[in-house]
């Protein structure tokens, strides 16, 4: 269905540019390392093609790459766009952004440009990801390859347009192919070799020139210029910050389950909570219901910590759906059904959130630690002393136990006096009034660290 419409939509371009009318371009420029900000870009920049009526999409690129999960997005937003898509290489098209090149219909390179090298490393130290992670980037190549169907060769024979095995290449040292490349290195294609092996359709110096390749010599360019909001969403979804948010809404739950009443604890679990959904929710990654799963959450929490005592079914089943939501909010989820979510998302999400708990978990450790403490000063409990040198006093609640016993006045009440109970001389005061010494008594109560005695009989 993709190549049908791409095929009709280049029909009609090609019919346009005959008639000599202006070709309406919309120009999407990738020229930083490939992340969320990058794939927010894209997406607004590939609805703005749409809503402005554009007739052919070009994808300036120019990037060493970046993130896996950003790139894979990218890519199957520009596979299934809709519009004839055409990317020209401006002067790298390096890891990541060798997938987003491949993704586009065409691909033109200026002369001194390279397209390769996307084998997944390590953000860490630059080092080869275990073969798990290499093995879904050759997945990924070769389906985007494969995309492109097949084409009827000079020898009558069908072959691939692009080679699925040349874009595993580009991944893995291991895979060989012949006349290219052995098995001791990672492909990185020059624009010539690119061209004779059909992953380049020509070469160009400039937007104009890579425009003429694919017959396009009368045009009319609008480039997309990304807002503050596009840079501010971006920065709000890149992995890094999600984990941080996930942090301090896991840590600010904690602390106040361990506090009575709202306060900064929640405060900074909420705070943390909206900038973590609504920059999702206004670029449209992630659908209403993700939110609405949060938020009634949210109230079950509420009810179990202000109205239910305890922790029962309430507070457990509020904190499966937040965190839930949480989890869902990481990836691109429209509906009930994850059937269109990639499993390089779900583990890019899952690898996220654990990052988020594992950090929460070790701020909540360091803070209710003797170094917590010292690093906060002492806000984070109460330390306060009451000292007997500064007048605090303690109560003895032992003479509570007297209390029913029956005892001997030792002295006259007036209404105090001494008692003998227990085989003990205590203070007590007398609620029958005046009281001689050697009355039978019975200890009645002790209140305000006093007891308190009634007659039994008078001697």
């Amino acid at each position: 269905m993709k190549r049908i419409i791409t095929m009709l939509a280049a029909l009609m371009l090609a019919m346009a540019a005959t008639c000599g009318a202006a070709v309406k371009v919309y120009q999407i420029n990738l020229d930083d390392e490939i992340g969320a900000s990058t794939w927010q870009i894209t997406r607004a920049g590939l609805n703005a093609a749409r809503d402005n009526g554009a007739q052919l999409v070009l994808v300036h690129l120019n990037t060493y790459g970046g993130e896996v999960g950003a790139a894979d997005s990218i890519r199957t937003a520009l596979l299934h766009c809709g519009l004839p898509t055409v990317a020209f290489v401006d002067n790298n098209a390096a890891s990541a952004g060798a997938l987003i090149a491949l993704a586009c219909d065409t691909v033109i390179m200026r002369p001194d440009a390279s397209m390769g090298a996307a084998t997944v490393v390590s953000g860490a130290d630059g080092q080869a990801m275990p073969d798990k992670y290499q093995s879904y980037m050759r997945g990924i190549m070769r389906a985007t390859a494969e995309s492109h169907g097949k084409v009827l060769g000079a020898d009558g024979k069908w072959r691939w347009r692009r080679d699925p095995v040349i874009a595993e290449a580009m991944v893995d040292p291991r895979v060989k192919v012949d006349g290219l490349i052995d098995e001791t290195r990672v492909l990185t294609f020059t624009p010539d070799e690119a061209i004779r092996w059909g992953y380049a359709d020509g070469k160009a110096d400039n937007v104009a020139e890579a425009l003429a390749q694919v017959g396009v010599d009368s045009f009319e360019i609008q480039r997309y210029e990304p807002t503050w909001v596009d840079r501010l969403i971006g920065f709000f979804s890149s992995p890094g910050v999600q984990a941080i948010l996930i942090m301090i809404i896991v840590g600010g739950i904690y602390f106040e389950l361990q506090t009575p009443g709202m306060g900064f604890p929640s405060m900074a679990a909420l705070g943390a909570a909206v900038l973590y959904f609504l920059p999702l929710y206004i670029s449209g990654v992630v659908s209403s219901w993700i939110v609405v799963v949060f938020v009634v959450g949210l109230l079950l929490m509420l009810l179990e910590l202000f109205v239910i005592p305890g922790f029962g079914i309430a507070g457990i089943a509020g904190g499966v759906m937040m965190a839930g939501a949480v989890f869902f909010g990481l990836f691109e989820n429209f509906s009930f059904s994850l059937g269109g979510v990639s499993s390089l998302a779900v583990w890019y999400s899952l690898a996220t959130m654990l990052v988020g708990i594992f950090l929460a978990a070790g701020c909540i450790w360091l803070l209710i630690s003797r170094y917590g403490t010292r690093l906060t000063g002492g806000r984070n409990q109460l330390l306060k002393e009451q000292h007997v040198e500064d007048g605090y006093i303690g109560v003895d609640m032992r003479l509570a136990r007297y209390v029913g016993d029956e005892g001997v006045t030792l002295t006259d009440m007036r209404p105090s006096g001494k008692v003998m109970v227990g085989g003990e001389r205590v203070d007590a005061v007398s609620d029958d009034g005046f009281l001689d010494s050697g009355s039978r008594v019975r200890i009645v109560r002790y209140e305000n660290a006093q007891l308190y005695v009634e007659q039994v009989s008078n001697r």
